[in-house]
């Protein structure tokens, strides 16, 4: 099993649900991204993807996390919105398909691109293969991957995703609200998809509460994903982590 991916398994079992924190350079100037990514691992967060939607380039991210690499000692994901989203201090990449786009750019074709790239240049980079559905709201990601947003009173629709991802054998599944997302996917569906998938379950978009955090551990993710709440409300972040690992090792418990 591949490094960071068994490293990954390894939290999600041992504290129940673990955690990732998003980091965005686009939003933010190299000293805040560093001090945010040094706030992720004192409060106890698992790694730190790095990546947004929008205007980031390779040049930026070769600077940002080399930087990060060296204040930081968790590993660093690579979150990529398009083939640009590339840098070789990375330790691992997300090599996502956004199964529920409408454009088969970003199902296979960008996929295509990124390989040659990752397999000519960046081969240092652990590839993770990543089952991407977007619903809820969608977001910026929602709109820019051109995704046939899945709404959350269609949930038989997103748990068909679910299980078609599991069909493909693929090793993790995120479900995606939408940075900065007004409500995070509801408990109910992410119980349902972990009823039908046997990878690791990620979930994230609009998790910025304990309770939130807490409610979508216990119905069954293995990792969330929170971004806007330590850009904005950084003292929620301790919390929010621990809630997610209660809600994890009691559902565990509850087995």
């Amino acid at each position: 099993m591949r490094k960071v991916e068994e490293y990954l398994r390894e939290e999600a079992e041992a504290k129940g649900c673990a955690h990732l924190t998003l980091l965005d350079p686009d939003k933010v100037d190299l000293e805040t991204f560093l001090k945010l990514g040094k706030l992720a691992e004192e409060a106890g967060s698992s790694g730190i993807m790095v990546g947004g939607s929008l205007g980031v380039t390779e040049s930026i991210l070769d600077e940002y996390v080399r930087e990060l690499k060296r204040n930081v000692s968790l590993p660093v994901i690579l979150f990529p919105g398009s083939v640009a989203g590339l840098t070789r201090y990375a330790d691992a990449v997300w090599f996502l398909v956004v199964l529920n786009s409408a454009n088969t750019y970003f199902v296979v074709d960008a996929q295509v691109q990124a390989a040659v790239l990752l397999f000519k240049r960046f081969r240092n980079l652990e590839v993770l293969p990543l089952a991407y559905v977007i619903v809820g709201e969608g977001g910026t990601v929602g709109f820019v991957s051109q995704a046939r947003v899945i709404p959350y009173e269609r949930a038989d629709v997103i748990v068909a995703y679910a299980l078609l991802a599991s069909y493909l054998r693929f090793p993790f599944l995120y479900l995606e609200a939408g940075s900065g997302a007004r409500s995070a996917v509801p408990p109910d569906i992410v119980a349902r998809c972990r009823a039908v998938y046997n990878g690791m379950l990620i979930v994230g978009g609009g998790i910025r509460s304990e309770e939130t955090a807490y409610k979508i551990a216990r119905a069954g993710a293995d990792l969330i994903v929170t971004g806007t709440v330590v850009e904005q409300e950084p003292d929620k972040l301790r919390k929010i982590i621990e809630a997610a690992q209660k809600g994890g090792l009691e559902r565990r418990r509850a087995r």
